[in-house]
């Protein structure tokens, strides 16, 4: 009998253990799940969704630990969002999911007020005791750049977090002196794992980029409380021209080394009235949704000495003629700038000139026809029209006159381009031959017998 007993105590103390473990082995693998970690996975890292959500997760800790100023740019993520899945509040939902951060990708981006933030040194060992692998690239400040000193101070540009071969990219954006947003390149120096991460398929860095600033809003995605742009769908449209050029210092402190700067009260003066045409166009031309983009002897400027040329005595601005508006000349002569010349017609080589405070501002419209463009051009005491062609370009954002403007990508071919067909119609206009002459760093126009 006492054998029987101790055979059934033996049996229940087992059945009893066995269930207690089964219990805990299913509490575990329910905590792990929850927190986006899978010790069932043979290779012990997580996978699919999961692992997404477990990586936003450990990140948005930092971002509440270190007070990190940051918002969504994902461009894959913001492009599911509508304005009802703003609108709505997940966080109630319990189980597991991943609708927006869960795309084809394994990278999710956010961008980082760098001018909100202090720079923490910290924040590396506090990612690395959450797991996290961090990467930090930085890059010379452009805003302390000039022509009196082309160094600068280093500044971080972009942080990747990674965990189990995926990464959160986090661009840092700098508020520049025209009131818009900037980061810089994502460029590795020697040394850096080049395996981190795949450079190539992020949607930020290939290129400096420049915004205005968004207007965020908080909202829940995915169970995760994430600030992004109010008008994330104009944010992504912004995002698809956002390439930014910056002012060539080095190339201009050499241009000035050999055609000293003009520092006269005249020149001084001019700057300042251009400067102000310009601010003055760009908002005009803002409010009605029209854009620009500095060409002629404005461009130049901006390539070849990172300011306006004093002796070029007015402001010049191109327009694609699809962008143009019954409404344009009203809003300039509103604006107190009244019109000057109109040249040509919409349908053929249309040019507006409106004259400013001894400045005078010309906008020439620019026609597509495939591979060319072409705008259009009139002497003014004969008569006589020109058309200008050029090879398609693209734009980029600039700076110039502490204001965000754009140009042609590229500038240096149309510059050039620009300057000696212009030269050639004048010469001929004349009856002279041209005569132009190339020195270190600048075109010399010139026609035969005028020197």
């Amino acid at each position: 009998m006492a054998r029987i007993n101790r055979t059934l105590v033996l049996t229940l103390l087992i059945a009893a253990s066995s269930i207690f473990l089964l219990f805990q082995i299913y509490n575990y693998r329910l905590y792990s799940t929850k927190n986006g970690l899978d010790v069932f996975n043979s290779k012990r890292y997580l996978s699919g969704k999961e692992a997404h959500l477990h990586l936003l997760k450990k990140f948005l800790g930092l971002v509440h630990k270190f007070k990190l100023p940051v918002f969504l740019v994902d461009t894959a993520s913001l492009t599911l969002l509508s304005q009802d899945a703003v609108l709505y509040r997940d966080s109630r939902l319990n189980e597991p999911h991943c609708s927006f951060f869960c795309t084809h990708r394994d990278f999710t981006t956010f961008a980082l007020y760098g001018n909100l933030w202090k720079y923490d040194a910290a924040l590396l060992e506090a990612s690395a005791e959450r797991g996290l692998e961090l990467m930090e690239i930085r890059g010379k400040d452009p805003r302390l750049i000039s022509m009196d000193d082309l160094t600068a101070k280093e500044i971080p540009l972009h942080f990747l977090f990674r965990f189990n071969s995926r990464v959160v990219h986090v661009v840092v954006l700098y508020e520049r002196s025209g009131k818009y947003l900037w980061h810089g390149p994502l460029r590795l120096g020697d040394g850096m794992d080049r395996t981190f991460a795949a450079f190539g398929k992020l949607d930020f860095g290939r290129y400096a980029g420049a915004y205005d600033r968004p207007e965020l809003i908080l909202t829940t995605l995915d169970g995760l409380d994430i600030r992004i742009p109010k008008n994330f769908s104009g944010f992504l449209r912004e995002f698809s021209s956002s390439r930014f050029l910056e002012c060539r210092s080095r190339e201009a402190k050499a241009f000035y080394q050999l055609y000293p700067e003009d520092t006269s009260a005249e020149a001084v003066d001019f700057k300042m009235r251009a400067k102000s045409l310009l601010h003055l166009a760009s908002k005009v031309l803002s409010a009605l949704g029209v854009p620009f983009w500095l060409s002629s002897g404005t461009c130049l400027g901006w390539y070849r000495q990172c300011n306006i040329i004093p002796y070029s005595k007015d402001v010049d601005l191109g327009i694609w003629i699809k962008d143009y508006r019954d409404d344009i000349t009203q809003a300039f002569q509103k604006a107190g700038l009244p019109l000057k010349h109109k040249f040509g017609k919409v349908e053929d080589s249309l040019e507006l000139s409106f004259q400013g405070n001894d400045v005078k501002l010309d906008i020439f419209f620019f026609y597509d026809e495939g591979d060319i463009v072409w705008n259009g051009g009139t002497q003014a005491k004969s008569g006589k029209k020109f058309k200008y062609v050029f090879p398609r370009f693209s734009l980029c954002w600039a700076e110039l006159m502490e204001l965000k403007v754009q140009v042609p990508c590229e500038t240096r071919g149309l510059c050039d381009r620009q300057l000696w067909t212009q030269l050639e119609c004048s010469c001929k206009n004349l009856g002279l031959e041209e005569l132009p002459v190339q020195r270190p760093g600048e075109w010399r126009l010139a026609c035969a017998g005028m020197g």
